[in-house]
């Protein structure tokens, strides 16, 4: 029923893929093997929504990398359609992933998740985190990303006590380009 309001499943899916990756860029390969269709209607379907301003791409490596324009006038209503909590736009959802590592409050894409080349870490996790299976999860991210994934862990008492001493890592965190994927305390005051 949505992709008949939306115009098509293609469109419907990019949206999605979009907005539950708020924080994210991707290359037109990745897109079509993330969402399960042709190259050739998502071109096409990238085209109509670069034209009205949804999306927005750049360059860098030769390849051409699209993500949601935050700035679009009706980003956060789409936002509220497409975006599912927790979600990174896979089967089951974020959250369901990350139960399976243990008690965590706060999970972040950054670095090179989200294509910030000022910080040297792409994952970033707190609470009590079960050590062997954040290890199968990390390699399941590689696997599906490609590449190799800087990752960080901390306990909440560990991350309590940067925030109060204004940790240089946590501010690079703060200040750089990121994907929240669960922050059960807000302590980051958005989500993406």
């Amino acid at each position: 029923m949505i992709e008949q309001l939306f115009g098509s499943k293609t469109r419907v899916k990019l949206l999605q893929l979009f907005y539950a990756n708020p924080n994210r860029a991707f290359y037109v390969r990745e897109i079509t093997r993330k969402i399960d269709e042709q190259i050739n209607s998502v071109r096409r379907e990238l085209a109509n929504l670069l034209s009205i301003g949804i999306i927005s791409s750049e360059t860098q490596n030769n390849k051409l990398f699209y993500e949601v324009d935050k700035t679009y006038e009706y980003y956060k209503p789409l936002l509220q359609i497409f975006s599912t909590e927790g979600s990174v736009g896979e089967e089951g959802g974020v959250e369901d992933e990350l139960k399976a590592l243990g008690r965590v409050d706060i999970a972040i894409f950054t670095g090179q998740l989200t294509r910030d080349k000022s910080i040297d870490v792409d994952f970033l996790v707190v609470g009590d985190i079960n050590k062997t299976q954040l290890d199968k999860y990390v390699h399941d991210l590689e696997k599906k990303e490609g590449k190799e994934i800087r990752y960080v862990v901390m306990s909440n008492k560990d991350f309590e006590y940067r925030g109060k001493v204004n940790d240089k890592f946590l501010n690079n965190i703060m200040s750089a380009k990121k994907q929240i994927l669960l922050d059960r305390d807000n302590y980051f005051g958005e989500r993406g």
